[in-house]
């Protein structure tokens, strides 16, 4: 299995970093991709890569909420990193309209820019749309050209703009919130293909049941892959498979 989008450098796993990541390597992950959110996480970020090599891969990017005035100063910066050295995909990058929408107009700049960059760099990207799908959508159909690919990742949008990221080059991102009784992402999941589809945890964010509630880890993944067989009525193993396969092609891995 391959965890798409996890945080797994940030604080809340410094006690137990080790025995985290030999919890995945149990559970059968043979990467984690971690995407960054701003200046102040490439240190722990790239520190997390370098002691885990096999496992642990890095995106680059700014992610919407922490998107400040002066927030230029930020992309040089992730632009300097993209220029330096590999990443996976340019990301977290997108839109939110759930937190705080004073700097709209400055949160959708810095994603054109990534988006630009992305290009530039001929990586994916890992979006981050929060209450803010169909404007996502629209900044990508203006800036696509055949150039841009991706994931959505922690995908909430309607069936029919699930439909308009498939066509313009995209993937969903399914986590544990298609395990909530009340996360609805059943119908959406039987309408969509499995070649559409790969798997996350957005840890330490977005526990799958039956950890709904405590802090998440890519071991939990396989609860995501369960309940995707679930509800699609096929085998386990199709669905570790196939999203696996979908990572590895979407991120180059």
């Amino acid at each position: 299995m391959i965890d798409t989008h996890a945080h797994i450098y940030l604080a809340e796993f410094k006690d137990d970093r080790q025995a985290m990541l030999d919890r995945c390597r149990a559970q059968g992950l043979s990467k984690v991709l971690m995407p960054n959110i701003d200046s102040t996480s490439i240190d722990d970020l790239l520190q997390l890569e370098s002691e885990a090599p096999d496992l642990c891969v890095p995106m680059m990017g700014l992610h919407p909420c922490y998107v400040k005035k002066g927030f230029e100063k930020d992309l040089y910066l992730i632009e300097d990193w993209l220029n330096k050295r590999s990443f996976c995909a340019v990301g977290e990058i997108g839109t939110d309209l759930y937190w705080d929408k004073s700097l709209w107009a400055e949160q959708q700049e810095a994603f054109e820019v990534q988006l630009n960059l992305a290009k530039k760099h001929k990586l994916p990207v890992s979006i981050h749309s929060r209450e803010s799908t169909e404007e996502a959508l629209g900044i990508i159909e203006k800036l696509q050209d055949g150039q841009l690919s991706g994931v959505f990742h922690c995908y909430s949008g309607t069936l029919d703009q699930a439909e308009r990221a498939i066509k313009l080059g995209f993937h969903l991102g399914i986590g544990g919130v298609a395990t909530f009784k009340k996360g609805e992402l059943d119908d959406l999941l039987r309408a969509t293909d499995l070649k559409h589809l790969v798997l996350e945890t957005d840890s330490p964010y977005l526990a799958p049941v039956p950890y709904r509630g405590k802090r998440n880890e890519p071991s939990y993944l396989h609860y995501v892959a369960e309940k995707i067989a679930l509800v699609k009525m096929l085998t386990l193993s199709t669905v570790i498979e196939q999203t696996t396969l979908n990572a590895k092609a979407i991120f180059t891995l």
